[in-house]
């Protein structure tokens, strides 16, 4: 497993997502995901899932957690109820990245992150960062008041252009988290990824898949229920991708956006 060094923290390159995994289902796939490798989970107070997460077995140093405050409790009393209420879920002392999930119209970012801030220096999470925010906010939040954010995860795949955001991150050395890195599911009928991966004996969504990794400072977390489909995205690690697949993968339409940002402020 390869990791990215960022802001005191090694952040596995490979994760597993578990938006819309519930319950049994959702230990179930952790449990599967745990056996095979993986160390890094991606869970969310939003998802209500943290519960399931919190059956790891694991030792704790192996295993990296992030976890998000939801944009309606971004109010600084909010935002540590909120993280004391993940704590105990999760059944954990400390997690290793606590994220602002979205961005809220009137929210008030020097009191967030003054919070998130103290959180980090308290122990209580070992890392702090941002997720669906575009390059006004992240300008804000790392130049005026310049928080020690360790990545933006953002909606990021084969499918979907994010030059500009992934230029800005690269340039402060701040990593970019992809998640819908299959754009659900989508890249899996694309006849281009398709031929790539025949020439490779993979998948499309493994040239998919390796395309993200394969890109200075990008992770990528994947979902994935079921065993096949984790040890997949694991293989994918495996290709070579040469420079005449990423012609061809560059020449893909990049403008299907899966996920809409909705009340966020519009993106640059």
């Amino acid at each position: 497993m390869e990791y990215l060094q960022t802001q005191g923290i090694r952040l596995p390159r490979l994760g597993l997502g578990t938006y819309r995994m519930q319950g049994d289902a959702c230990r179930a796939a952790v449990e599967s995901a745990l056996a095979l490798g993986y160390r890094h989970i991606d869970t969310a107070e939003m998802y209500g899932n943290e519960e399931a997460i919190a059956a790891a077995r694991i030792k704790r140093e192996d295993l990296h957690v992030t976890t998000k405050v939801w944009n309606e409790n971004l109010a600084p009393d909010a935002i540590r109820r909120a993280f004391d209420t993940s704590l105990k879920k999760l059944r954990l002392d400390t997690v290793d990245l606590y994220l602002v999930h979205w961005p809220a119209k009137n929210m008030n970012l020097p009191a967030m992150f003054e919070t998130l801030m103290k959180l980090k220096q308290e122990g209580r999470t070992r890392a702090i960062g941002v997720a669906n925010f575009n390059i006004a906010l992240l300008k804000t939040v790392v130049e005026e008041i310049k928080a020690p954010i360790a990545c933006n995860q953002i909606e990021y795949h084969a499918m979907l252009d994010q030059t500009p955001v992934r230029k800005y991150l690269a340039a402060k050395s701040i990593p970019l988290v992809a998640y819908c890195p299959l754009a659900q599911g989508r890249v899996a009928s694309d006849e281009t990824l398709a031929a790539i991966g025949r020439k490779h004996g993979a998948s499309a969504a493994q040239v998919a898949l390796k395309w993200l990794l394969d890109q200075d400072g990008v992770a990528a977390i994947p979902k994935a229920s079921r065993r096949e489909s984790q040890k997949a995205n694991l293989d994918a690690q495996n290709i070579g991708l040469d420079d005449e697949d990423m012609k061809a993968i560059a020449g893909l339409p990049k403008d299907k956006r899966c996920v809409n940002p909705g009340f966020a402020p519009a993106w640059d």
